[in-house]
């Protein structure tokens, strides 16, 4: 309940921007974006993992409706085709790769999880507007669905080398993604830089957290938490449609 209210009011607050009274603006702007995530999942119990790289991009839909002081106040959507997930660091307790006895080569293990993501962004910014640099934050809602899911793994699940393993916690490697839809709260910061007639370049590094998990997280099962951490770095191009 406490998700779903921080939820509703991160999806007012880009709605709030448009009761401001300022110089008003009535500019719409779309175009791509596209940039990599390095993801991993806070597991309770722990599972120890390095970030896993995977591609992000899609559509960027903004509307800038007012001017308020020195802030170009703007709401941005997107829809977004997202790799995220986990990669497994296997360690034993010297913090050396733990060796597979069947193969002879270090184990590792890693999940790919396909979402298409919908993030809901009020966008704000300080600088140019017309012509030149300025610096933004983006924060908000976003909203995942899992299209489909893959593994990658070195070694048999009957045959781990669970003897040398520092973690015990294995249970995520065969468990498949229970809970399909995704939410939680982005936030980034970066700089856009427009030309006049030909459009805006925007860089931006990205942060997200997920408020709900992949599994079910009630007493009866394995993990208590296994919830979404995301950095990205993005870039978008967008040309104004309406001006």
């Amino acid at each position: 309940m406490k998700h779903l209210l921080i939820l509703f009011l991160l999806l007012a607050l880009p709605w709030s921007l448009s009761a401001q009274i300022g110089e008003h603006r009535n500019t719409l702007s779309v175009g791509p974006t596209a940039g990599w995530n390095i993801t991993n999942i806070r597991f309770t119990p722990k599972v120890e993992q390095k970030g896993l790289g995977g591609f992000s991009g899609g559509v960027a839909l903004r509307y800038t409706v007012e001017k308020y002081f020195s802030t170009i106040c703007s709401i941005q959507l997107e829809m977004n085709y997202a790799q995220m997930g986990w990669k497994e660091d296997i360690k034993d307790i010297n913090d050396n790769p733990v060796i597979n006895a069947t193969t002879g080569v270090a184990e590792n293990y890693s999940r790919t999880i396909n979402y298409i993501q919908v993030p809901f962004l009020a966008h704000l910014a300080w600088g140019k507007e017309k012509k030149g640099l300025n610096f933004f934050v983006n924060a908000g809602p976003q909203l995942g669905v899992c299209l489909s899911e893959s593994t990658k793994s070195n070694f048999d699940f009957d045959k781990r080398n669970m003897a040398d393993r520092v973690s015990s916690v294995v249970a995520q490697d065969t468990m498949k993604v229970e809970h399909k839809f995704d939410y939680g709260i982005a936030a980034g910061l970066g700089v856009e830089y427009t030309i006049p007639r030909v459009g805006h370049f925007l860089l931006e590094g990205r942060y997200y957290y997920g408020l709900g998990n992949i599994y079910g997280d009630t007493k009866r099962d394995y993990f208590a938490s296994s919830n979404y951490q995301t950095i990205s770095i993005r870039l978008t191009y967008l040309f104004d449609l309406k001006h």
